[in-house]
C-alpha cells in the first residue's frame, strides 16, 4: 500500500514543504550554527598534527622503554640544521650556546642537545650541525605564533651568519596554509563556470554553492572542536574540505534540478520544494548514508590514525546532505519562481526520446555490447598496469618544494651526514637483571650488538651501545645508508627486527626493540597493508547489501561493486605511474619519486567506493523506474541513461575540479589523493557509466532485475527515490515563466514513475 498516498505525503515531503514554508527560520538557524560553532572553535578549537601511536609493535613498545627509563627522550624530536655561510660551524661557539640556552628556555621544551657537545652532532667537514629539541608534543600542532619564538630563540645564529632551518615536525608548522585555501577557491569557480555553462541560471547556479559553502564552514568548525578533544591528522581538514565542496555542490545541484522542473510543469513552489525532498531528497540521503558507511568502514583498520581520517571526511558529507535536504529548500522556497530570474543564456529544452543524444549513444552500445564492455575493460586494465608495482611507504621531507624549510633541511643533512641520517633507527635492548647488574655481561653483549649490527647490509654506522641511567637499556642508533622512503630502508628494518637483532640477543635473556621516526612509519605501513584487505571487504560487502536492498537485484548490485573495483584499480595505477614512476611528478610539484603514502590507498578505496556509489544511485534508480513501469531492458537503460546524463555530467566535471584542483596543497600525500579521487571521477562518468554499466545490463537482460523470493522477504524495502508523491492539482504552467526553459534532465521534466510498495518489482 502506498503510505503516501493513503495517510498524506511522507515525512520528508512534509519537512521539505516545511522548509519552504519557513525559510527565514531555517536560515536563520543555519546562520546560528555556523557563527556559533565559529566562534566556539576559535575559543576552544585544536589543532591537527599526525599521530602513528601503534600500541603493541616493537617500535611503541621501544618508545615507551624510552620514556620511562631516560630523561628527555619523550615527547616529539625535530632537529634544527646548522650550516656556516663560511667556514665551520664550531666557529661560531658563541652564538651556538646563546641559541641551545634561548631554545632551553621556550614552553614546551623538554631538551635540546648541544651540536658541540653532542657525538655525531656535527658533519665530518664542520660544515653542518644538528640541534635535536624535544617538545612536550607534536610542534606541527603547535600554534602559528610559536614559530616567532622559536626564531627569537635562534637569531644569534643568524645574525653570526649561519643559516638555520627547521626539520620536520618543526618545520611543518613553518609550512604556508594559503594553498588549500587556493584549492578551495579555484573548485568553486570551475564549480561556477560549469552551473552556468549547464544550467544558464545565475540563481540556480549561486543556490548550491552557497549550500556547499555553509554547510562545509559548519562541518569545519564542528571538526576544529573535536580536534580540541580528538587527535585528528594534518590532512584531516583538507580531506573534509575536498568531500564536503565537492558533494555538497552534487547534492544541492540535483535537488535544484528536480525542483526547477516540477515548477515548470506547474507546481505551486512549496509543493514543488516538497515533491523534490520526497524524491531527490530521499536519493541524496541514500547516497550520503552510502559514501559515510564507506568512511566509517575505515575504522575497521583498528588504526586511529586512519579511522580520525574517515570520520572527518564523513562528517562533512553527512553536514553537507543535511544542508541540502533543509538549507537548500529553504533557499528554493525564498527564490521561489525566480529561480530562471537572471540567467546568462537562455535555457534551451533537451530533446527527449529517440532524438536526445544521450538515448541514441545507449542505442549504439545496446547494438555492440560486448564491443563496449570489453573496450571499456581494456581501458581500466591498462591503467591499472602500474598497481601491480606499488611501493607503500611514508613520503619524506626530500619528496616536498625546495620552498619549504623542512626539505632544505633534509638536504642539508643529506648533504652532511649521508641520506640515512634523515632517518635513524634506535635499538633499544631491555636487559635481563643479570645483564643490568653486571658491568662485564653488559659490556660484552654491547660491543655483540655493535658488530651484528655494523655487518648487516644497508648500515652505514652503529653507535656504541649506551646504558640508560639505571641501566635497564642499552641504546644505541643505527643509520642507514639509504633515506627513509627508500625501499632499502624498508627491508632493512625488516632485517634488523625480525632477524638480526633477534638472534643477537636469543639466549641472552634480553629484548630487544627497533623504534625511531622511521621505524615508526614503515610498521603503519606493515599494519595498514595488512588491514587493507579487510577494509576492502567490510566497505564492499556493505555496499553490495544497500544495493541490493534498494534495486531489489543479485547482478546490479554485484555488477557495481565489480565495476568499482576496476575503477578504483585504474586510479590506483595513475597514482602509482604519476609519483613513484615519476611521470609527470614534476608537473604537480614532485621532484623525484617517491613511494605511495601508505594511507592513500586505503583512504582512496573508501572515498572512491563510496562516491561511485553516489552516481550508480542515481542512474540505477532512473533506469529502475523505467523497468518497473515497462519491463523493457533495453527501454530502461537507454532512458535511465538519458534521463540522468547531463545533471551527472555536471555533478562530475564539479566534483573533479573539486579535487584536482587540491593538487596546489604542499602535502604530497594530498596531492597523491587529489589526483587520485579526480581521476577515478572521471573514470566513473566515461568509462563506467557510458560503457560498462549500459553493456552489461544489455547483456544481462531480464536476469538484471532477478532477486530470489525468500531473499525478497528477507530484505528490508529501501527506494532511493521514495515512494510516488501524488502531486497537488495544476493550474498550468507558471505564465511567468520562460516557456522555453527546460531547467532539469529529462528524468526531471518527466512523470515520477517510482511504483508504490507492494506494486510489481
Amino acid at each position: 500500500m502506498n503510505t503516501e498516498s493513503a495517510e498524506g505525503p511522507g515525512l520528508l515531503h512534509r519537512s521539505g514543504r516545511w522548509c519552504a514554508r519557513h525559510a527565514w527560520r531555517v536560515v536563520a538557524l543555519w546562520v546560528l550554527a555556523l557563527v556559533g560553532l565559529g566562534l566556539a572553535n576559535h575559543t576552544w578549537g585544536g589543532t591537527y598534527a599526525d599521530s602513528f601511536s601503534l600500541p603493541g609493535t616493537s617500535t611503541q613498545t621501544g618508545a615507551d622503554l624510552l620514556t620511562a627509563h631516560t630523561t628527555g627522550s619523550g615527547g616529539t624530536a625535530s632537529a634544527l640544521v646548522l650550516t656556516s655561510d663560511g667556514g665551520a660551524v664550531t666557529d661560531h661557539r658563541a652564538a651556538i650556546e646563546a641559541a641551545v640556552a634561548g631554545l632551553g628556555r621556550l614552553p614546551d621544551v623538554l631538551s635540546v642537545a648541544d651540536p658541540l657537545t653532542t657525538p655525531g652532532a656535527v658533519s665530518a667537514d664542520g660544515g653542518t650541525a644538528q640541534v635535536t629539541v624535544r617538545f612536550d608534543g607534536n610542534p606541527a600542532s603547535f600554534d602559528p605564533a610559536y614559530l616567532a619564538e622559536v626564531d627569537t630563540a635562534v637569531e644569534p645564529l643568524r645574525a653570526d651568519g649561519v643559516t638555520v632551518e627547521y626539520g620536520a615536525p618543526l618545520g611543518q608548522l613553518a609550512t604556508p596554509k594559503s594553498a588549500d585555501r587556493a584549492s578551495e577557491a579555484i573548485g568553486l569557480a570551475v564549480a561556477v563556470l560549469v552551473l552556468l555553462i549547464g544550467f544558464g541560471s545565475v540563481a540556480a547556479t549561486g543556490l548550491p554553492l552557497a549550500t556547499a559553502v555553509i554547510g562545509l564552514s559548519v562541518s569545519l568548525a564542528g571538526l576544529g572542536l573535536l580536534a580540541g578533544r580528538f587527535g585528528f591528522a594534518q590532512a584531516a581538514p583538507t580531506l573534509a574540505a575536498m568531500m564536503g565542496l565537492g558533494v555538497g555542490i552534487d547534492y544541492a545541484l540535483f535537488l535544484a534540478t528536480r525542483y526547477r522542473a516540477l515548477l515548470h510543469a506547474g507546481a505551486e513552489p512549496a509543493e514543488a520544494v516538497g515533491r523534490t525532498v520526497a524524491t531527490s531528497g530521499r536519493a541524496v540521503l541514500v547516497a550520503a548514508a552510502t559514501v559515510a558507511m564507506a568512511l566509517g568502514g575505515l575504522c575497521a583498520s583498528g588504526v586511529g590514525f586512519i579511522g580520525t581520517l574517515g570520520v572527518a571526511a564523513g562528517l562533512s558529507v553527512l553536514v553537507a546532505a543535511a544542508a541540502s535536504v533543509t538549507l537548500t529548500p529553504a533557499l528554493l522556497g525564498l527564490l521561489g519562481r525566480r529561480i530562471d530570474r537572471f540567467h546568462v543564456r537562455r535555457p534551451v529544452a533537451e530533446p527527449t526520446g529517440e532524438a536526445d543524444v544521450w538515448h541514441r549513444w545507449a542505442v549504439r552500445v545496446s547494438r555492440r555490447p560486448w564491443l563496449f564492455l570489453v573496450g571499456g575493460l581494456l581501458v581500466l586494465g591498462v591503467l591499472a598496469v602500474p598497481l601491480a608495482s606499488i611501493q607503500l611507504g611514508h613520503v619524506d621531507a626530500g619528496a616536498q618544494s625546495t620552498s619549504r624549510t623542512d626539505r632544505r633541511a633534509y638536504d642539508l643533512i643529506t648533504e652532511g651526514f649521508g641520506p640515512g641520517a634523515n632517518g635513524p633507527l634506535t635499538v633499544v635492548t631491555h636487559l635481563d637483571s643479570r645483564h643490568a647488574e653486571s658491568e662485564g655481561l653488559r659490556q660484552d653483549l654491547a660491543a655483540s650488538l655493535r658488530r651484528e649490527l655494523a655487518a648487516v647490509p644497508g648500515v652505514a654506522s652503529v653507535t656504541p651501545p649506551v646504558p640508560s641511567p639505571d641501566r635497564a637499556l642499552l641504546i644505541t642508533t643505527v643509520v642507514p645508508t639509504t633515506g627513509p622512503q627508500d625501499a632499502a630502508t624498508a627491508d632493512l628494518i625488516h632485517t634488523l627486527q625480525d632477524e638480526t637483532v633477534p638472534r643477537t640477543l636469543s639466549d641472552t635473556g634480553a629484548t630487544g626493540y627497533l623504534t625511531g621516526t622511521t621505524a615508526a612509519a614503515q610498521t603503519f605501513t606493515d599494519t595498514l597493508t595488512a588491514k587493507l584487505p579487510l577494509i576492502i571487504t567490510v566497505v564492499v560487502s556493505a555496499a553490495f547489501l544497500l544495493l541490493l536492498t534498494v534495486f531489489r537485484s543479485l547482478l546490479v548490485a554485484l555488477k557495481a561493486a565489480v565495476l568499482n573495483l576496476f575503477s578504483i584499480a585504474a586510479a590506483y595505477g595513475v597514482v602509482v605511474a604519476v609519483f613513484q614512476w615519476g611521470w609527470g611528478g614534476a608537473w604537480f610539484g614532485v621532484t623525484e619519486k617517491v613511494p605511495v603514502e601508505s594511507y592513500v590507498p586505503m583512504m582512496m578505496f573508501a572515498i572512491v567506493f563510496g562516491l561511485s556509489m553516489d552516481y550508480e544511485v542515481f542512474l540505477l534508480s532512473r533506469i529502475r523506474e523505467t523497468w518497473l513501469q515497462h519491463e523493457d531492458n533495453h527501454l530502461a537503460v537507454a532512458t535511465g541513461l538519458a534521463a540522468t546524463a547531463r545533471v551527472i555530467t555536471c555533478a562530475a566535471l564539479i566534483m573533479t575540479s573539486v579535487f584536482l584542483a587540491f593538487l596546489l596543497s604542499t602535502n604530497v600525500a594530498v596531492k597523491m589523493l587529489a589526483l587520485g579521487l579526480g581521476v577515478s571521477v572521471i573514470i566513473d562518468a566515461t568509462v563506467v557509466r557510458l560503457l560498462l554499466v549500459p553493456a552489461s545490463m544489455y547483456l544481462f537482460g531480464r536476469a538484471n532485475w532477478w532477486l530470489p523470493g525468500w531473499l525478497d522477504r528477507l530484505l528490508p524495502h529501501l527506494d532511493p527515490e521514495g515512494p510516488a508523491v501524488p502531486p497537488e492539482p495544476l493550474a498550468g504552467p507558471d505564465p511567468a515563466a520562460d516557456p522555453a526553459a527546460d531547467p532539469g534532465t529529462a528524468s526531471d521534466t518527466a512523470p515520477d514513475l517510482a511504483p508504490a510498495r507492494g506494486e510489481r518489482r
